[in-house]
């Protein structure tokens, strides 16, 4: 059975584009092991870490800022260094693209994530104060 946390789209958005993470490097030079491809993979687990971390957390200031200052970072470091991978033809450039924007949808996706998390607490905020007057 999901979770309210496996049912959130960019959970699963991070959680695909990890795997797929995963699944590119496996054909990258040996010797990029515990360089690019180490980088990467860290990278990818930390954005969907991330979400999860953030679902979790009980305010709204919290949950922001893990979103915009590491699920976001996370997102555009493994976004930049898959694009540098393919320049150093470690995998196809159109490959890399399409992963790309992939990650560029997530960020998109994050950023309407976290509007709607401001709309639903100043919502819940406004509910609570206009029932104790």
């Amino acid at each position: 059975m999901a979770t309210g946390l496996e049912n959130l789209k960019i959970y699963q958005m991070a959680k695909a584009l990890e795997l797929r993470i995963h699944t590119i490097t496996e054909v990258f030079p040996f010797e990029e092991k515990y360089r690019s491809i180490d980088q990467l993979k860290r990278s990818s687990a930390s954005v969907s870490n991330n979400i999860a971390e953030s679902y979790y957390k009980n305010s709204l200031k919290e949950k922001i800022y893990i979103l915009r200052n590491q699920v976001i970072t996370e997102n555009e470091e493994t976004r930049s260094n898959i694009l540098r991978c393919a320049d150093k033809g470690f995998l196809d450039q159109n490959v890399a693209e399409l992963i790309s924007e992939d990650y560029m949808q997530l960020r998109k996706a994050t950023y309407g994530y976290i509007k709607f998390l401001r709309d639903k607490f100043t919502k819940l905020d406004n509910s609570l104060n206009s029932s104790t007057h």
